[in-house]
């Protein structure tokens, strides 16, 4: 399976022709799946942040949960919703809430010191979708962190050897997805070699048809 970035364009162009029009932008997914993997072993699973170096073709929103000065600096930052420490009673019991916000937000960050309230609040709900706030140290460089995570995307394998995942949209240019999907592969291989363990790649559109490298 070639895998450079030539063939890879080849797929994308391929994958925006298999498209058709609709109503709304559509993002542009890669589909991978694995042969002879055991995904029961820990060093076969995946959970890793990727930053794409075009962005996802999408504004990630990002919910910070602060105390102290990281209130005024997660605002300052351009979070899209910061929680106080104060605030976090007002989620306690509340899933219905919680369950909105996860909906709403694509990234969690919570001051390392909360991280156990933060848990106990929100982890019942957060948790199970891959969504716990990654702890922020009170001298964190909070604009940095959100404008990474604003470009980022996470990959994961649990229980199926298989990573669908977000590498931007149909209006990127075609060979910025190719390099979104360039990082993706290179995280991906670090852990899991690509030449030993990949059988399929695919990228689609939303609705479109799936273009299958082979």
């Amino acid at each position: 399976m070639e895998l450079d970035q030539k063939h890879l364009l080849n797929l994308v162009e391929e994958a925006k022709k298999n498209s058709k029009k609709r109503n709304f932008v559509q993002a542009v997914e890669l589909f991978l799946s694995f042969k002879d993997l055991d995904v029961k072993s820990p060093e076969n699973r995946i959970n890793e942040l990727v930053t794409l170096p075009h962005g996802p073709g999408k504004e990630n929103k990002i919910c910070v949960i602060a105390d102290g000065d990281l209130v005024t600096k997660a605002r300052s930052a351009g979070a899209d919703l910061v929680i106080t420490k104060q605030e976090i009673d007002q989620y306690a019991g509340n899933k219905r809430a919680i369950k909105k916000l996860a909906d709403a937000y694509d990234y969690f960050m919570a001051r390392t010191d909360l991280m156990a309230v933060v848990g106990k609040t929100f982890g019942t709900v957060l948790g199970p979708r891959g969504k716990m706030p990654e702890p922020l140290p009170p001298a964190a460089n909070v604009e940095a962190l959100i404008k990474k995570y604003r470009n980022s995307i996470r990959i994961r394998i649990r229980d199926q050897p298989a990573v669908r995942c977000r590498v931007g949209s149909e209006e990127m240019p075609s060979n910025d997805l190719v390099d979104n999907i360039m990082s993706v592969l290179n995280t991906v291989d670090r852990k899991i070699k690509l030449n030993q363990h990949l059988s399929k790649l695919a990228v689609k559109t939303t609705m479109g048809t799936p273009a299958k490298l082979r």
